[in-house]
C-alpha cells in the first residue's frame, strides 16, 4: 500500500478507536506508519481524511447487509415476508458494526466545527436510500428512481435509524424484525379497514 492508502486504512482504525472528535493528525500518523505532511498531500486536512475513512467505513457496513447465513433471499420483493426478511439481516450486523454506528450518531450530533462532514453525511444518505430501496425491492440501485428513493428510501431510512439507536442503547429490549413486521402487518391491516 503506498501513504495514500495506509493514511485510510490507519484513520478508519482510529476513528473506531478514537471517534472523530478525538482523533488527531497524530493519532493518524502513528497508526498508519506515515508521516504529518502526506495527510496534506493526499487528502488536503484530517478532516477531509477522516471522513474519507468514516465513508468507507459506512460503505461496508452497508455493502454487509443483504442475504442472510445461506447466501440467498428467500421471499419476494414486496411481500412482508421480504421486509422481515431483510430487517433481520440487517439487525444480524449489528454487532459487528456496532462501533461504526455509534460513530455515525457522534457525527451526527456535531455541530458546525465539522461542516464538511455534515455535507458528505448528507449526501451519504441519499445515497442510503437508494440502496435501502435497491435492497429491499431486489433491484439494482441503477433502477430505483427519485421518487421511490424520496418515498420508500426515507422510511426504510427513518425505520434503519431509529432500530440502530435501539440496538446500541439496550440490544436485550431493541425491537426485532419479527415485531417490526408484525407492526407494519397491523398498521396495514387497520389502514385497509378505512
Amino acid at each position: 500500500m503506498g501513504h495514500r492508502e495506509d493514511l485510510l486504512e490507519g484513520a478508519k482504525r482510529c476513528l473506531l478507536e478514537k471517534g472523530f472528535a478525538r482523533t488527531t493528525a497524530r493519532d493518524i500518523v502513528k497508526e498508519s506508519g506515515t508521516n504529518l505532511a502526506s495527510i496534506g498531500y493526499h487528502y488536503g486536512s484530517k478532516d477531509a481524511l477522516l471522513t474519507q475513512a468514516y465513508v468507507s467505513l459506512i460503505e461496508s457496513v452497508g455493502e454487509s447487509f443483504g442475504p442472510g447465513p445461506g447466501g440467498e433471499v428467500t421471499q419476494p420483493p414486496g411481500s412482508l415476508e421480504r421486509f422481515q426478511e431483510m430487517w433481520a439481516s440487517v439487525l444480524r450486523t449489528v454487532p459487528e458494526s456496532r462501533a461504526i454506528w455509534l460513530l455515525s450518531f457522534e457525527l451526527m450530533f456535531q455541530d458546525e466545527r465539522v461542516a464538511e462532514v455534515r455535507k458528505l453525511l448528507a449526501a451519504a444518505q441519499e445515497e442510503g436510500r437508494t440502496g435501502l430501496v435497491a435492497l429491499f425491492n431486489g433491484v439494482p440501485e441503477t433502477e430505483v428512481d427519485q421518487e421511490t428513493t424520496d418515498s420508500e428510501g426515507r422510511l426504510y431510512q427513518t425505520l434503519l435509524n431509529g432500530l440502530m439507536v435501539q440496538w446500541l442503547f439496550d440490544p436485550g429490549s431493541a425491537t426485532t424484525a419479527e415485531q417490526l413486521t408484525e407492526g407494519l402487518r397491523r398498521v396495514i391491516r387497520r389502514a385497509a379497514q378505512h
